[in-house]
């Protein structure tokens, strides 16, 4: 007689639709992308709903996808081993988030620490106003915001929903239940905060037109330096709130244990690397060279 039993600690998963579904939907949002921005195919710039069918598309894979992981772990195929390999995955992604803000810092440091440099490249010739406009950074002519204001208050909101999400990590490991909603429950309206101020803030910089003036020649490549900094990091502020929302929801309809809670460990350690990359933010961006 055969033996179909599972001799091994690994997943061995069944055929998914989701890899293949993921990828044409990303393809069709991001050649919807181009379309909006640039037009394409013979649609002209501004044809959006290309872009939002694409991006309709991912959301469902990614809900789908999450929820046959979730599916898995309630069917016992998440064992030791798998369950190291979930973390070391999580752990990666991290890291590639990592980098990619590093190129948003490297190239903010490169234009405030050898901003002066780049005019003595002969191919600038005669660019005196140029040369003037990045004798400092910020460029000249740009009113920069006030560390201490908004973006001192969006520190506090971040560094006091870490400890709050540390809390309901916390009281989750020892069967706390109430305490751990509770504690997701107020990081989630924390995190919602960040955003509400952090829009407000956009909102007063476009304005009052801080970065973009005639004054402040070249001042759009601050602006542009500042707000994919600063967007990118509220759009995974946004992201790691959705997450916590999710944990939140699965811990309401009984989901989870002090035992077995991988998906709200995942999203309290992508939580505080999004308040690590905040601190760095405040402490370059807005104080140093702000």
């Amino acid at each position: 007689m055969a033996d179909h039993a599972v001799h091994h600690d690994y997943h061995i998963l069944p055929p998914s639709p989701w890899p293949l579904v993921a990828s044409v939907a990303a393809t069709i949002m991001m050649i919807g992308a181009v379309m909006w921005m640039k037009g394409l195919f013979g649609l002209p710039a501004g044809t959006s709903w290309v872009f939002f069918a694409g991006l309709a598309g991912v959301l469902f894979s990614m809900v789908g996808w999450w929820a046959d992981v979730i599916k898995e772990s309630h069917a016992g195929d998440h064992t030791p081993v798998v369950s190291l390999g979930l973390r070391y995955g999580m752990v990666l992604f991290i890291a590639s988030e990592i980098m990619f803000f590093a190129g948003f810092f490297w190239m903010f440091f490169e234009m405030a620490i050898f901003n002066e440099a780049r005019t003595l490249i002969p191919e600038f010739g005669n660019w005196t106003d140029t040369a003037a406009a990045w004798s400092t950074w910020p460029p000249r002519g740009i009113e920069v915001l006030d560390a201490w204001q908004l973006p001192l208050l969006n520190t506090v909101i971040l560094l006091l929903s870490g400890t709050t999400v540390t809390w309901a990590h916390h009281a989750l490991q020892v069967g706390d239940r109430k305490a751990a909603k509770i504690g997701l429950g107020l990081t989630i309206a924390l995190g919602a905060l960040f955003t509400a101020v952090q829009a407000y803030e956009y909102y007063h910089i476009l304005h009052e037109n801080l970065f973009f003036n005639e004054e402040a020649l070249n001042s759009t490549l601050y602006g542009s330096i500042f707000f994919m900094a600063t967007g990118f990091h509220g759009f995974h502020v946004l992201v790691g709130t959705i997450f916590l929302a999710v944990c939140l929801i699965r811990l309401m309809v009984g989901q989870m244990s002090a035992q077995k809670h991988f998906g709200f460990e995942a999203a309290a350690w992508y939580w505080h690397f999004v308040d690590v990359v905040w601190l760095f933010l405040f402490a370059f961006v807005y104080v140093v060279f702000g």
